[in-house]
């Protein structure tokens, strides 16, 4: 029967990473099968985590999902492994703050570590960073085992232990309070995971040098840390209902009249839905490809830094976010590709493009040119613009309708100008929102078929979106003028212009 341990840590930066991404591999070195999940709506540490483990590394997200899909999605990431093993996001107790800065879950912040730990009924491993400190580890142990009524902590892993008298007085501590220490990392020098301006570089970008790492850890954690006896603080998750399933949610949104293009339900076909990944484009959630399957798309993946064409047949894009401004020569120099998205999108085909992926379509990306569907300039600021945000739909779109809301999660230090579509680019803003509480203004782009914005949704809390952006696919397919379709429809003159000029 499959087990679960959640891996916390008393605040960011503690060391969780590398006891979750190691703790998997070195699990699966031994022959246990382990199923990794992220906490929040992190994209990078899931790519290390599907690098330790083989299998694709999810998120549970409840402010993005809903806290009800929590659960079924997580027995839905958990099938066929015998553990699962979750890493938190920043401390145990730190979510989503209302705009009072009050926690915006009540008791437990909606969307902290602890939250997710009681939702799926886990127990929760603590990393401490141990520099610094001795005895004074038990009155921060009470606390965080007190704080909150409900939270479990099966133990401690000790992390930048000083010495082996250090260590011993560590363990004294512990004991004080009654947790037992799971593991101690001598200190050390970071391991060699290198940084950029929204945290560690993508497994993808980092390539053969990624794959090291997770050696490392897995090497470090395994020495270290009694795997045996983490294995044993995990527990079997409460019986509950069915996993998720991505073929059941789009059926209940048909059957609940989820509108297709002029308000019809999802109907048959299998329209292309080709959808952007590689170094450049590698933040997305592996639900979404099973969303889009199931509501009957063909899904087919290509490399913008690469591909030379679209996939055949394309009848929608989905550009998802990812660091294109660290790639901006190379996506640049592919102009064949620029000009094949250019020409998609004003044949009117349906286009989903977040952050990295509106980055994509605007004029140019600092300096270097870019697709041109939208009359925006893109560069680099210092400002990092990071949150949940709680959206309104200003303009009809082929995922959404005017007034529908989501919660979606904004993340990046590039800015477009203009910052919206308006009317006199043919087009609309996407959405409305609020930051803390004060209005902002409109944000993102409605043009033709593309949806483009700096907003990260998640697809299983939007399966009725991925309803309707299929069947807008499967309507451009119908009715395009390639009978054989076996390419692109042919766009404007000048494919990579500005639309509205």
């Amino acid at each position: 029967m499959s087990r679960a341990i959640v891996i916390a840590g008393v605040a960011s930066g503690t060391g969780k990473t590398t006891v979750a991404t190691g703790l998997m591999a070195a699990l699966c070195r031994r022959g246990t099968s382990v199923a990794p999940f992220k906490v929040g709506p992190d994209y990078i540490d899931p790519g290390y985590h599907a690098l330790a483990t083989g299998r694709p590394g999810r998120n549970l997200d409840p402010v993005l999902v809903g806290e009800h899909r929590v659960p079924a999605l997580f027995r839905h990431g958990l099938a066929g492994a015998e553990v699962a093993v979750v890493e938190g996001v920043m401390g145990l107790f730190d979510g989503r703050i209302g705009p009072a800065g009050e926690p915006a879950g009540g008791l437990v912040a909606d969307g902290s570590t602890a939250h997710v730990a009681r939702l799926i009924g886990a127990p929760v491993l603590l990393v401490v960073d141990c520099r610094g400190q001795s005895r004074s580890l038990a009155a921060l142990l009470h606390g965080f085992a007190t704080f909150r009524p409900g939270t479990r902590l099966a133990g401690v892993v000790l992390n930048q232990v000083g010495s082996p008298r250090h260590e011993q007085v560590l363990r004294d501590a512990c004991a004080e309070v009654g947790l037992p220490v799971l593991g101690a990392l001598p200190r050390r020098d970071e391991l060699a995971v290198p940084s950029r301006h929204l945290g560690l570089v993508t497994a993808a970008e980092h390539g053969v040098a990624a794959t090291s790492a997770v050696d490392a850890m897995a090497e470090l954690v395994a020495r270290h840390v009694e795997l045996d006896a983490v294995l044993a603080a995990a527990s079997v998750p409460p019986a509950g209902g069915p996993a998720w399933d991505a073929a059941t949610e789009i059926a209940a949104e048909t059957a609940a009249g989820a509108p297709g293009p002029g308000g019809r339900p999802v109907g048959p076909g299998r329209p292309v839905v080709a959808i952007a990944g590689g170094t450049a484009f590698s933040f997305g959630y592996a639900e979404h490809a099973e969303l889009l399957t199931a509501a009957g798309a063909e899904v087919a993946l290509f490399d913008p830094l690469r591909a030379e064409r679209l996939p055949a047949g394309a009848a929608g894009l989905v550009l998802p976010g990812g660091f294109p401004e660290e790639h901006g020569a190379r996506l640049a120099a592919n102009a064949g590709l620029r000009a094949e998205v250019a020409a998609l999108a004003g044949a009117g085909a349906p286009v989903h493009a977040e952050c990295g992926g509106l980055l994509y379509l605007v004029s140019e990306l600092d300096g270097h040119p870019m697709c041109g569907v939208l009359p925006g300039v893109g560069r680099m600021t210092r400002q990092l613009r990071l949150g949940y945000r709680d959206a309104v739909a200003i303009s009809a779109s082929p995922l959404f309708e005017p007034g529908q809301r989501v919660t979606g999660h904004e993340f990046h230090r590039t800015e477009v100008t203009p910052a919206a579509g308006s009317t006199d680019t043919g087009g609309g803003p996407a959405w409305q929102w609020a930051v803390q509480g004060t209005p902002a203004g409109p944000e993102g782009f409605v043009w033709g078929g593309v949806h483009a914005s700096y907003l990260h949704t998640h697809p299983a809390g939007q399966p009725g979106a991925v309803a309707r952006f299929v069947a807008h696919c499967a309507e451009f397919a119908a009715g395009r003028t390639d009978p054989a379709g076996s390419g692109p429809v042919s766009g404007s003159a000048d494919p990579v212009g500005v639309p509205g000029r």
